[in-house]
């Protein structure tokens, strides 16, 4: 490996935005891959290291580089929940379609962690789907209740994807939708809120 490729893998990761500029004025490459083949937009977004994404998306760093569990840059902004970090990312053209290894996009690990505030956020300045269904058969909706602890983080998930107009009769692979299964774990609040948006729906039921 160029040498200075790896003094901005390692400056990347410890967010050294100093060490960051002077490896890439030495000629490192954005799209460097550690063993584990991250690059150092990705090492940066792990460690929510705001500063130097912004120093290597102005250096053009793909926010799409796969790495070898086939995580990238944009995709971890949905396991972190950063904004901050996802607004940067922006910028460099993020495919909103991509997908980590259980076929979901970056809507849905943060759905499940009860990220609010990214949720919020993607939905509001983005146009992901909200309805994407992952190779387990679950949307977002379904993760926030399945996956998720039935607290008051995830109550507005639920209401957040609901008024982007997530579809509450979606259900996993067997047809079991998120209403029943927020009833099967005893999480009344989201069950309340699956009901009324069933009823209010103007699908009606399916």
């Amino acid at each position: 490996m160029n040498p200075h490729d790896r003094l901005l893998l390692d400056a990347a990761r410890a967010g050294d935005t100093g060490a960051v500029s002077a490896a890439l004025a030495a000629g490192a490459s954005p799209e460097a891959r550690d063993e584990d083949l991250r690059t150092p937009l990705l090492l940066a977004v792990l460690g929510d290291h705001i500063a130097v994404a912004e120093l290597l998306v102005a250096a053009g760093a793909d926010p799409n580089a796969p790495d070898a569990r086939e995580d990238s840059p944009w995709l971890v902004t949905g396991v972190t929940g950063s904004v901050r970090m996802m607004r940067v990312l922006l910028p460099a053209g993020p495919d909103l379609t991509q997908r980590n290894r259980f076929g979901g996009i970056s809507l849905i690990p943060a759905a499940e962690r009860g990220h609010v505030g990214y949720v919020r956020a993607v939905l509001a300045e983005t146009d992901v789907d909200v309805d994407h269904v992952n190779r387990l058969g679950w949307t977002a909706l379904l993760e926030a209740v399945i996956l998720g602890d039935g607290d008051f983080r995830h109550e507005e998930v639920v209401r957040l994807l609901l008024g982007a107009g997530a579809d509450p009769w979606l259900g996993d692979s067997k047809g079991v939708t998120p209403y029943e299964h927020a009833v099967r774990r005893g999480f009344d609040g989201l069950a309340r809120l699956l009901r009324v948006a069933q009823e209010d729906g103007s699908g009606g039921e399916r």
